[in-house]
């Protein structure tokens, strides 16, 4: 299970600390993204010095490759990825919506998938397109199966654009569906004993009273900790930032608060300002693969000509392995030449980057000048990151 303590607030932005039985996350906090049980380019102990204390894992991937029982089998994900810290596992279902066979419904709006029902959603594998049913009680089995530290519910993330009328029916659906992952993973618990935290999922797209009736609904179950759902599916990031900061602080004060699947520098210290406590997102490590890094002055695209005889380091005010060893000339050398090198130098920089700006906005936080901080932050990113 997990503990957590709410240590400062300035104004909504939250300072915290997160425990669970493989080790305490300072928060607020960025969880890189391990899809298959890795963070691409990068082993666990790299992860450790970066301060990287969770991470999360993809239940869908895991579920279908190599399957939940083998890593059951082989001591679930902790010791099957060599990793010490911290897991939390999503459900799978926006993998489900997302990644499955799209089929009739799209005319309503929403994902239009194999088939939705309230027992659960059938969906064709990416991989080989075979048939697959997961159900609220399927998704809780899996990720306890996999032995993650925080689990999330099962839910339906329909696109921000949908219509009202699609919403509606969505979230009453997934709000049945959370109370059912409530049930079955208390029937583990009382089995097996305490080992994971589920966290609930609040949906409803940009309708400000959709999700509030989420939240209450959600907070009501009284789960160890909650997120926000459903965000940078379309929307702008204006609209996201609003509807961010409108919704955060409806969520529970004494629990951990999560936002899902987000996002850029700018959209973590909106999250923060709002009273987000974590964040995942694959961009980082996405984009370090595509030679685009984070800086302090903004973004770089390492491949670019520009910087072919430019001896600097990525970053000058960047204190990570790349940047102390490497020029940029040599970063862009590494990616023209396809070599995987490249590919690890970026992500080592980029998630260096995020956590280090997490540990910087808690600094902000402790002291009582998050908004300056967060002022001055977005001040110094320029466009092109070569100042």
């Amino acid at each position: 299970m997990i503990r957590f303590q709410l240590l400062a607030e300035d104004a909504a932005a939250r300072r915290g600390r997160l425990e669970t039985a493989h080790g305490t996350i300072e928060t607020p906090v960025f969880m890189p993204v391990g899809t298959a049980a890795t963070v691409k380019t990068l082993e666990p102990r790299d992860l450790q010095a970066l301060g990287a204390g969770i991470v999360l894992a993809n239940t869908y991937h895991l579920y279908l490759r190599p399957g939940h029982e083998r890593i059951q089998r082989l001591g679930r994900l902790h010791r099957f990825m060599s990793w010490p810290g911290a897991v939390l596992t999503d459900s799978g279902g926006f993998q489900v919506f997302s990644l499955g066979e799209k089929g009739a419904g799209r005319e309503r709006g929403g994902p239009g998938l194999v088939e939705i029902a309230e027992e659960g959603v059938t969906f064709r594998s990416h991989l080989d397109g075979s048939r697959h049913f997961l159900s609220p009680e399927r998704a809780i089995e899996v990720q306890e199966a996999l032995g993650a530290d925080v689990i999330m519910a099962f839910d339906e993330c329909p696109p921000a654009l949908a219509d009202r009328a699609y919403h509606e029916l969505s979230l009453a659906r997934t709000q049945r569906w959370l109370v059912r992952c409530r049930e079955a993973w208390r029937e583990i618990e009382a089995r097996e004993g305490p080992r994971c935290a589920l966290f609930g999922i609040a949906q409803g797209g940009l309708f400000g009273d959709l999700r509030a009736r989420a939240i209450e609904e959600a907070a009501a179950l009284d789960l160890p900790g909650y997120a926000l759902g459903g965000y940078a599916v379309g929307e702008t990031p204006a609209e996201m930032w609003d509807g961010v900061a409108r919704d955060a602080p409806r969520l529970p004060r004494e629990k951990p608060r999560y936002l899902m699947g987000v996002g850029t520098p700018e959209d973590l210290l909106a999250g923060i300002a709002a009273g987000v406590d974590l964040f995942d997102c694959v961009l980082p490590t996405r984009t370090a693969r595509n030679g685009l890094l984070f800086t302090s002055r903004g973004k770089l695209v390492i491949r670019n000509a520009r910087y072919a005889d430019d001896e600097r380091p990525a970053d000058p005010e960047c204190g990570c392995y790349a940047c102390r060893t490497f020029t940029r000339a040599y970063l862009r050398h590494l990616f023209k030449a396809g070599e995987i090198l490249a590919l690890r130098a970026n992500t080592l920089h980029n998630l260096h980057f995020y956590l280090s700006l997490m540990a910087d906005a808690r600094r902000a936080i402790e002291e009582g000048r998050f908004a300056a901080f967060r002022a001055e932050r977005l001040a110094a990113w320029r466009a092109d990151g070569d100042g």
